[in-house]
């Protein structure tokens, strides 16, 4: 009698949680699949910079945003855990708050752990300096790179001294982007400046090759360059000697 009970009990199909029946369709609303991949443990961390970079105002919610004091956070915990060795950054970003864009920068630039960007589909406006910021920088042929000057918004005071701070903020990024890549200063500013590149604005839009070309980035790539090029700048950082950045 109690073999049969057992039989029974192990025909009938076992009912699935509550808690496991919620993931389920949270994982079919934002990701449209129900098994989502999970990256192996590795000492390589992968960091995304997506849509906006959002600064100090926040945006409206239909605009896709990276909040820039999500990722400082991040990026200290990057440099203190001893299990990650480098650091990858994916930019597909329209730009965004300069102050921000800068600080994600800098804080790239004063990592003491090897980082190397790619430029997915777009590093826009203030993702120039991110994307240069890292130790070795890639773009893949289709993306592109929007350089034009920076604006301001909102109320603006037509004084002498709002001009004279709007100048000195193009030159921080200036300064910035021609100290992290290979481009000479005269080159980014006539790409920032040029005429007739843009639809009813000035600056240029320069794709994969092009940027390549300039000196912005360091060469054209993707996933596997960019895995193949870290690892091997971790290697050397253990080997006590400094990768070979071109």
């Amino acid at each position: 009698m109690e073999k049969d009970n057992e039989k029974k009990a192990e025909e009938q199909p076992q009912e699935e949680s509550p808690n496991n029946a919620s993931s389920l369709v949270e994982k079919i609303q934002q990701l449209g699949q129900t098994n989502v991949p999970q990256a192996p443990d590795s000492n390589i961390h992968v960091l995304s910079i997506i849509g906006q970079v959002e600064g100090h105002i926040q945006l409206p919610p239909q605009n896709k945003t990276t909040k820039y004091e999500h990722l400082l956070p991040q990026l200290i915990a990057i440099e203190q855990n001893p299990k990650i060795e480098g650091l990858i950054i994916l930019l597909n970003t329209v730009g965004g708050d300069v102050e921000a864009g800068l600080a994600l920068a800098e804080m790239i630039a004063s990592m003491s752990k090897p980082t190397v960007s790619i430029v997915l589909g777009g590093g826009h406006s203030i993702g120039v300096p991110i994307a240069v910021a890292s130790n070795y920088s890639y773009i893949v042929p289709t993306a592109t790179m929007t350089i034009y000057p920076i604006r301001l918004t909102g109320l603006v005071i037509g004084v002498p001294q709002t001009f004279e701070y709007l100048e000195k903020m193009q030159d921080r990024v200036i300064q910035f982007v021609v100290s992290h890549s290979n481009i000479k200063e005269d080159k980014f500013k006539d790409l920032m400046f040029a005429k007739g590149n843009l639809t009813r604005d000035i600056g240029t839009n320069v794709v994969g090759t092009d940027a390549v070309e300039f000196g912005l980035i360091d060469e054209v790539g993707g996933v596997k360059e960019a895995m193949e090029k870290v690892t091997e700048l971790i290697n050397a950082n253990k080997d006590g000697t400094e990768g070979v950045v071109q």
